[in-house]
Formats: C-alpha cells, sequence, structure tokens
C-alpha cells in the first residue's frame, strides 16, 4: 500500500510540474506581456529607457527558462506575486475567494451524491418504474445540456417569473449572513450537481444491478433479511467502490465547472476572478488560479484512489 501511495505521489508530482510548464507557455504565446496588461494604450507612450526597466522589473527581459525557475521557485515558497490589475498580493486575493468556491462545490457535490446514488439504487431495484425513468430523465438532462445553459435558464426563469435572483444583493459569507448565504450557493450547486447526479446515477445503476443478481443477495433475501438491510449492507456497501471512484471523477471536473457558474451567478470565487484576470491579462493571477485548479484535480484524484484502495484490497495492485 505505501509503495502504490508513493509511486502516485510521484506520478501526481511529475503532472503537476507538466501542468506549470503547459500554463507558463501557454500565456507567453497570448497578445501582449505583463506591461501592455498593466498599462493598456498608455504602454505605446513609453520611452526606451521606460520599457528596459519595465522590463526588468517584471523579469520579462530574462530569458523564458530562467522566468520559468523564478516563477516556480516563488510559488512553491508560496509567492504567488501581486495583480497587475488590482495591485493586490495575489495569495491573498486567493485566500478570499476559495472558500467561496470550496462551499459551492461541496454542497454541489452533496446535492449530486443524494440525488445520483437515490435514483440509482431506485432505478436498479425496478428497473422501468417512476424512478428508473425519472432518473434516466435527470441523467439524460445532466449528461446532454452544459452546465451554463442549465445556470442562464434557471437564473432567467427565477428573475422574470419570481423576481428572485439572490445574487443580486451583495456576496453574504456564511457565517455573517446564513440564510442569505445558502440562498446565493444553493442555486449554483444545484446545477452543478445536476450534472455530478447524472454520472454518479448511472454508475450507482450499474452497480447495483450486477450485484442485485448475486448469489449471496439472494441467499440474504431467502433467509429473511429485511429489503432495507439488503438494500443498505449488501448492494450499496459492494457498490462503494465505483460510486466513490465516479464521485471524486466529479469532484475533480467540478473545480472547472465553477469558472462559468461563478460568472452566471455573480459568485465571487476563484472561477469568477480567473475570468477576469484572463480579460484584464492579468498573468500572475491566471497562473496562479490554473495552478490551483490543476492541483485540486490531481490531488483529488490521488486521494481517490487511495481512499479506493482502502476500502477495497484488491485495487491496490492497479
Amino acid at each position: 500500500m505505501l509503495v502504490a501511495i508513493a509511486r502516485r505521489l510521484l506520478s501526481t508530482l511529475i503532472t503537476l510540474f507538466g501542468v506549470a510548464v503547459v500554463i507558463f507557455v501557454i500565456l507567453r504565446l497570448l497578445p501582449g506581456n505583463a506591461i501592455t496588461a498593466s498599462l493598456g494604450v498608455s504602454a505605446g507612450l513609453l520611452s526606451h529607457a521606460q520599457i528596459t526597466q519595465l522590463d526588468h522589473f517584471y523579469g520579462i527581459g530574462e530569458s523564458p527558462v530562467s522566468q520559468f525557475t523564478s516563477w516556480l521557485g516563488a510559488t512553491l515558497t508560496g509567492n504567488l506575486g501581486v495583480s497587475l490589475s488590482s495591485q493586490k498580493p495575489v495569495a491573498g486575493m486567493i485566500a478570499q475567494a476559495l472558500p467561496v468556491t470550496l462551499e459551492l462545490g461541496i454542497m454541489a457535490l452533496a446535492i449530486g451524491v443524494l440525488l445520483g446514488v437515490f435514483f440509482g439504487v431506485a432505478g436498479a431495484l425496478r428497473p422501468g418504474h417512476i424512478g428508473d425513468l425519472a432518473g434516466q430523465a435527470l441523467a439524460l438532462v445532466g449528461l446532454a445540456v452544459p452546465s451554463f445553459v442549465l445556470g442562464t435558464a434557471l437564473v432567467t426563469f427565477m428573475s422574470s417569473t419570481f423576481h428572485y435572483f439572490p445574487s443580486s444583493e451583495s456576496y453574504a459569507g456564511l457565517f455573517a449572513n446564513t440564510w442569505l448565504n445558502l440562498q446565493q450557493i444553493f442555486f449554483p450547486a444545484c446545477v452543478l450537481g445536476v450534472g455530478i447526479a447524472a454520472a454518479i446515477m448511472r454508475t450507482t445503476r450499474a452497480a447495483v444491478l450486477e450485484i442485485n443478481t448475486q448469489n449471496f443477495v439472494r441467499t440474504a433475501r431467502g433467509k429473511g433479511v429485511s429489503e432495507r438491510a439488503v438494500v443498505w449492507r449488501h448492494l450499496l456497501l459492494n457498490a462503494l467502490v465505483p460510486i466513490v471512484t465516479m464521485s471524486g471523477i466529479q469532484l475533480g471536473y467540478l473545480l472547472g465547472g465553477t469558472v462559468i457558474i461563478e460568472e452566471i451567478f455573480v459568485l465571487p470565487g476563484l472561477g469568477r476572478m480567473l475570468v477576469t484576470a484572463i480579460n484584464n491579462r492579468d498573468f500572475p493571477v491566471v497562473q496562479s488560479v490554473t495552478m490551483l485548479f490543476a492541483a485540486g484535480f490531481v490531488v483529488i484524484n490521488m486521494l481517490t484512489d487511495v481512499f479506493s484502495a482502502v476500502i477495497d484490497p484488491r485495487s491496490k495492485d492497479r
């Protein structure tokens, strides 16, 4: 087990290094640089001496390898630089936006897992009945309709029909105004949760259908074990590994899904901050937030693999 974890950790570090290289190269291929991003059209009025000084200040005049090693070294020590547009420390900006994205992700995952497992089990126990049809419809919507379309439709419907849009007010922290905060987070979490529920529902349904045909399940029912005990102790317990694996995968993809949803629902999270930074060519913010998303994705997948190995020892050799 320890060898498998060490091997997975090494693979994670290599992946993160590759992501850092890709992010660095892509941002350098975009039009403009740190000077034009911070000064805009005023950059054309600078003298050659001023441009040289700013090149030295931003490190643009150095070789790409030197720029990359300097950025990577500073990032590893927690120095994420200063935002070009707001002149604020990037680390402080991330610290303010991260709780919003974490709360949204946790609530979306909870909604997705609850709906997915419920409809998956219901559909597997009674295929073709109303619960199975409802779950299949949910899966169809979640897989076929992009989250930004669902989010835009929900905002339009709530605003035009009920004249209700909680995010029209300033964002309220969870402990500052709990009721308003839950209203502002719940609806975007539902939009993201539908997509998560679709994948988990299909995984749960397939796993429970397969396990439900096993001899030990028939034996349990033949011995008079209650249906509730059969579902909880035999079906769900043995279907736990694929459910956990799919939940971990969906949580990783959820980080990227928050980018557009936070913009639609006007939530001051990492996703909205990333969109704003891209529009402003704010390279330090874009680099830091993208690396954070990438790190979150690979770490979540690593933890999912480890947890799957813990609850199912057969997977430790994979």
